[in-house]
């Protein structure tokens, strides 16, 4: 098994690590839970987080991998890559033109050597409806691309549609795009078996249901979501602006940890 000496994430908000817990005003993440687990296996490991939310998979490929190309050391450096969310679901998106880019970039990263971990996007978010049917359309499509690169070049691929619970309220953020602490916790539970790494065996374990939420609480939080997530969201849309815009990684130097 590899003894990873140096982990860089990179992507969005996702792997920013959104919806979870704050550590001296930064989210911690799954990235950050994963990195803290490897360094407790390698003294001289060191960990980056180029990470920043909102951001479309040219603007990874533009500002993140060159700058990780730099800090790469070979086959002892793990590089995640979670690009192309945001890209699917902005109305214009054109999938001729983002997964060319996300297989150049995953070729591009490939090309150094380096143990590469993709992510696919959660398929189905709801049980029916024309929203949940463009929804399937465009991340099933977005998934096989993510698969196929994945083959070519030897990726470990972190499937969310292998994990039906990872999509429930119990890990998700009330923004309903985002994973709250625990599914950050699970999803970095996930990615240290997938890497080989030492993992907690119970992560997977069966779940009980969930209690049912009653019809007037449930509506407040549906029209606590739209005056809270969902507009702003729209609004900035129409102004072309980016939750990302402005924002820096928060571990754009090497970290230490131990």
């Amino acid at each position: 098994m590899i003894r990873y000496t140096r982990f860089i994430a990179l992507g969005d908000s996702f792997t920013e690590g959104v919806g979870d817990i704050q550590v001296d005003g930064q989210f911690r993440g799954w990235a950050d839970r994963v990195a803290e687990r490897l360094a407790k296996e390698q003294p001289d490991f060191s960990f980056y987080n180029l990470a920043i939310r909102g951001k479309l998979v040219a603007e990874v490929v533009d500002n993140q991998i060159p700058e990780a190309i730099n800090w790469i050391q070979g086959p002892a450096t793990l590089v995640s890559f979670h690009a192309g969310a945001n890209d699917v679901l902005r109305p214009g998106y054109n999938p001729e033109i983002v997964l060319p880019q996300y297989r150049e970039a995953v070729r591009t990263l490939a090309a150094t050597g380096v143990q590469l971990l993709l992510f696919t996007a959660i398929e189905r978010v709801a049980k029916s409806g024309k929203m949940q049917e463009l929804w399937h359309q465009r991340f099933s499509g977005f998934n096989n691309n993510v698969r196929a690169i994945a083959l070519e070049v030897g990726a470990i691929v972190a499937d969310a549609n292998l994990d039906p619970d990872i999509a429930s309220a119990r890990f998700v953020d009330t923004d309903k795009l985002h994973l709250n602490p625990a599914g950050h916790a699970r999803v970095a539970e996930s990615v240290l078996q997938l890497v080989g790494a030492e993992f907690d065996p119970n992560w997977s374990a069966p779940l009980p249901p969930l209690p049912p939420i009653g019809k007037i609480k449930a509506t407040w939080a549906e029209l606590n979501w739209i005056i809270t997530f969902l507009i702003p969201w729209v609004s900035r849309r129409i102004r072309g602006i980016s939750s990302g815009d402005g924002r820096v990684a928060k571990h754009r130097e090497p970290i230490t940890l131990s």
